[in-house]
């Protein structure tokens, strides 16, 4: 099920989520059980849709896929409740982009547009930290949204296939748990974010 959320419906996205709910939730539900398919959940840019369903008795969901919001930009929200709920429940979430539109992989943009001041001036302390560590900003952000053990995989997204080699590699890159100690003591993380090597 994709986008039952804010962005998409506005003020009415809770009307549309629990129309979802009692209608296509239960009819995935039942398939699933039927062995029909072998499991559903739903994709948002939003934090709220995701709790919402994790809090039901049922219908279960086996997975989400959440856009943009665990990433080393946005995360805080995510960590407070959806992550340590999907955990517990056992429900997979797949990280939808981890460059935050592509800031944190070189480009200019942030949540699908031109990046405003605070945010790339964040990117430049990030990249600075990651520069005197010797670590790559791809790999800092890929393994950032991976580290969480709630998380089962990233959508990195590619505009060519160069870039696929590229993710390959920041996944293999060696992060120091100095850099991620740096970006805790600097603020630029949250401090019970789980992060590798620590």
């Amino acid at each position: 099920m994709h986008d039952v959320a804010q962005d998409f419906y506005g003020d009415e996205w809770v009307a549309a989520y629990e129309s979802a709910r009692t209608g296509v939730f239960r009819v995935l539900q039942r398939l699933r059980d039927e062995g029909v398919i072998k499991g559903w959940g739903l994709g948002v840019n939003k934090v709220e849709p995701l709790e919402m369903t994790l809090d039901l008795d049922e219908p279960k969901p086996d997975g989400f896929l959440l856009a943009g919001r665990y990433t080393l930009l946005d995360h805080e929200r995510a960590l407070q409740r959806l992550l340590p709920a999907a955990e517990a429940q056992g429900v997979d979430l797949v990280v939808g982009g981890p460059y935050s539109s592509g800031i944190l992989a070189g480009g200019q943009h942030f949540e699908y547009q031109q990046a405003p001041a605070a945010i790339v001036e964040k990117v430049e302390r990030i990249k600075a930290l990651a520069a005197q560590h010797g670590v790559s900003t791809k790999a800092a952000a890929l393994q950032f949204s991976l580290a969480h053990p709630a998380v089962a995989a990233v959508i990195p997204g590619a505009t060519r296939p160069s870039r696929i080699t590229e993710d390959v590699a920041a996944l293999g890159e060696t992060v120091p748990a100095d850099f991620w100690s740096d970006l805790r003591a600097e603020g630029l993380i949250a401090p019970d974010a789980p992060v590798r090597n620590a």
